[in-house]
C-alpha cells in the first residue's frame, strides 16, 4: 500500500538534510519500504519487496483483526505513564511492519518520526518477523529545528518468530529542548534473533528507555549495542535488559559512551532465569569535559546452570595516546579525534553492511562537534 508517494519529496532541503542524517532515504534508492509520520500525520506509507507489508496501525487493525493479539503484549499498556499516555488516544498512530513466513528482502526498510509543530508525538509500533523471515528495519528520529521544544512518545513492539532475525538500528537527531521516551520489547521464539543498536550523536534534553529482549524459545539470541554522546544540558537514561528463559539462549550488551557536558546513565540487566544460557554486559565510556557517565549493570542468575559476566571502563583520553601519535606527524586535535572515532568504531555482528554504513555516517556527521 502507498500514502501520498510525494510526501517526502515535498520536504524541504533543510528537512531533508536533517533526516538523511537519521538514515532517511527520500529516493528509497536502497529500501525496500518506508513509513514516514510528520507529527501525527501518516503522509507516506510503501512497500516495494515481495513478502513484506508496511501499513498504518490503524489500517493494519481493520486489514487484519488479528492484530489486535500483538497489541500490548510484549509492551504492558499500564507500564508507566508514558505508554498509558499512548494507549489512552483514540485514533492510534504508528505502524505495523510484516515480514511474512520465509520472506528475506534484501535491502532494509526505513521508518522516520517528525516532529515539527505538535507539542507531543506519539506512536505505536508492531514489528512482526514470521518464522524464518528476516527483517532490517532504520528508525529515524528528528525534530525540525535544534531550538524546537516538545516531547515523543514511542511504543514498539517486536515479535520474532522461529528461525526469523530482526535487525533495529534506531538514530536519534533531536533539538537540545526535546524529552523522548521510547518504550520497546521484543519477544523471540526458537532460534530466533534480535539485534538493536542504537545511536544518538546530537544534543536533546533527555532521553529516558530501557528496551527489553525476553528470549523465549531455545537457541534464541538478542544482541544491544548503543553509541551515545551526551553534550552540555543532555540527560540520557539508557539501558537494556534480556531475560533468558530458553534453553542455549545468550544476549550481548554493548555500550560506547561519550559526554562532553551532559549526564549518561548506561543501565543493562541479564537475567539468566534458565540453565545452559549466557549473557555479557560491556559498557565503555569517556569523559571528554566535566560530565557524568554512571554505569550500572546487573547480572542476574536464577538458576545454577548460567553463565553472566560483565565489564565496564570509564575515564578519559590517556595523555601518552595522544603523545605516540601526535610523535608520528598529528597534530593535538586530529590525534584527539583519531582516538575518539576508534573508541566509538564499534562493529556489531551480523549487521548487514548497508547499516554498518548507516551508523559509521551518523557517527562521522557528529565528529565535528568533539
Amino acid at each position: 500500500m502507498q500514502t501520498d508517494p510525494d510526501g517526502m519529496n515535498a520536504l524541504t532541503q533543510e528537512d531533508k538534510a536533517r533526516l538523511e542524517q537519521t538514515g532517511l532515504e527520500v529516493g528509497m534508492e536502497h529500501r525496500t519500504g518506508s513509513f514516514f509520520q510528520k507529527d501525527q500525520e501518516v503522509i507516506h506509507c510503501t512497500s516495494v519487496a515481495e513478502g513484506l507489508e508496511v501499513i498504518p496501525i490503524a489500517e493494519a487493525m481493520e486489514k487484519h483483526p488479528w492484530i489486535e493479539d500483538y497489541l500490548w503484549n510484549a509492551v504492558p499498556a499500564d507500564k508507566d505513564k508514558y505508554t498509558s499516555y499512548v494507549a489512552s488516544q483514540e485514533e492510534p498512530r504508528g505502524v505495523v511492519i510484516i515480514a511474512h513466513e520465509g520472506s528475506k528482502p534484501i535491502y532494509p526498510l526505513q521508518a522516520c518520526l517528525y516532529l515539527v509543530d505538535e507539542p507531543v508525538q506519539h506512536v505505536h509500533n508492531i514489528v512482526i518477523a514470521r518464522d524464518g523471515a528476516e527483517l532490517h528495519l532504520i528508525s529515524g528520529c528528528a525534530s525540525a529545528t535544534h531550538e524546537q521544544q516538545g516531547a515523543h512518545y514511542g511504543v514498539t513492539e517486536f515479535y520474532v518468530g522461529k528461525g526469523a532475525k530482526i535487525t533495529s538500528t534506531m538514530i536519534h537527531n533531536w533539538g537540545a529542548k526535546i524529552n523522548v521516551f521510547p518504550r520497546s520489547a521484543a519477544i523471540v521464539e526458537e532460534n530466533g534473533v534480535f539485534i538493536s543498536n542504537y545511536v544518538c550523536m546530537h544534543p536533546v534534553r533527555k532521553v529516558q528507555m530501557y528496551p527489553t529482549a525476553s528470549l523465549v524459545g531455545d537457541h534464541a539470541v538478542a544482541q544491544f549495542s548503543s553509541i551515545v554522546v551526551a553534550t552540555p544540558g543532555s540527560y540520557l537514561d539508557l539501558g537494556s535488559r534480556a531475560v533468558l528463559l530458553g534453553k542455549h539462549t545468550s544476549a550481548e550488551l554493548i555500550t560506547r559512551a561519550i559526554t562532553t557536558g551532559g549526564t549518561i546513565i548506561s543501565r543493562g540487566h541479564v537475567i539468566g532465569a534458565t540453565e545452559e544460557t549466557r549473557g555479557h554486559i560491556e559498557c565503555r565510556g569517556l569523559v571528554l569535559s566535566d560530565g557524568i557517565i554512571h554505569a550500572i549493570p546487573e547480572l542476574e542468575a536464577r538458576v545454577a546452570g548460567t553463565e553472566l559476566s560483565h565489564e565496564a571502563a570509564v575515564g578519559r583520553i590517556a595523555r601518552d595516546e595522544i603523545e605516540y601519535l601526535m610523535a608520528r606527524g598529528l597534530d593535538e586535535e586530529t590525534a584527539t579525534s583519531t582516538i575518539i572515532r576508534g573508541f566509538l568504531d564499534v562493529k556489531i555482528k551480523g549487521l548487514p553492511e548497508l547499516l554498518q554504513r548507516q551508523i559509521d555516517a551518523a557517527i562521522d556527521a557528529a565528529e565535528s562537534g568533539f
